[in-house]
């Protein structure tokens, strides 16, 4: 199985919420009691967790690299809140602006062979909030944050590797426009 290969990598590109939401976001995620929140910094996923040989690192840089400078600086503007119930136990801030950015992005990240990956549901650009914990507590976040809103200038994007243990790191930056 691949997640027992000592050697494979674990990935995943980001756009990090910068303050003072990110930390608002990922405070609340705390306090909703999902044990993510103490590795999972406020994000908007572009790729998954990936497995991947530590030997194409550098090829899905340079590859992410190409990405970034294809796709021009943009605005991402979040609010209010939704759910993926009951398909699964998440509560999420809204994309309201910079959706199809966001998937230009995840569709360009995930053409290269390393990072081509099955997932069990299409993407949807979001920013979790809550996630398998109590119903209560997922219904009390959605409600919480029904008033969140944000909008900030999105100018990169980050590469972050994760050991298994601890935070996610960020790896590296890659600016958008080049």
């Amino acid at each position: 199985m691949a997640g027992t290969d000592d050697r494979l990598t674990r990935i995943g590109v980001a756009i990090d919420i910068p303050e003072p939401w990110g930390g608002l976001l990922t405070r609340r995620r705390a306090e909703a009691g999902d044990p993510q929140a103490a590795y999972v910094p406020a994000h908007l996923t572009l790729l998954g967790p990936t497995e991947i040989e530590p030997d194409s690192l550098g090829a899905i840089e340079k590859h992410l690299a190409a990405v970034a400078a294809g796709q021009p600086p943009f605005t991402l503007h979040l609010r209010g809140t939704g759910t993926f119930r009951p398909l699964t136990e998440v509560v999420f801030v809204v994309v309201a602006a910079g959706i199809s950015e966001c998937e230009q992005l995840n569709a360009a990240i995930g053409g290269a062979g390393e990072l081509r990956r099955e997932t069990r549901f299409p993407y949807h650009p979001h920013v979790t909030v809550a996630q398998d914990v109590p119903s209560d507590a997922l219904d009390k976040v959605y409600d919480d944050l029904a008033g969140f809103e944000a909008r900030f200038e999105v100018d990169a994007f980050t590469l972050f590797s994760h050991t298994g243990e601890a935070r996610w790191q960020p790896r590296r930056d890659f600016p958008l426009g080049g």
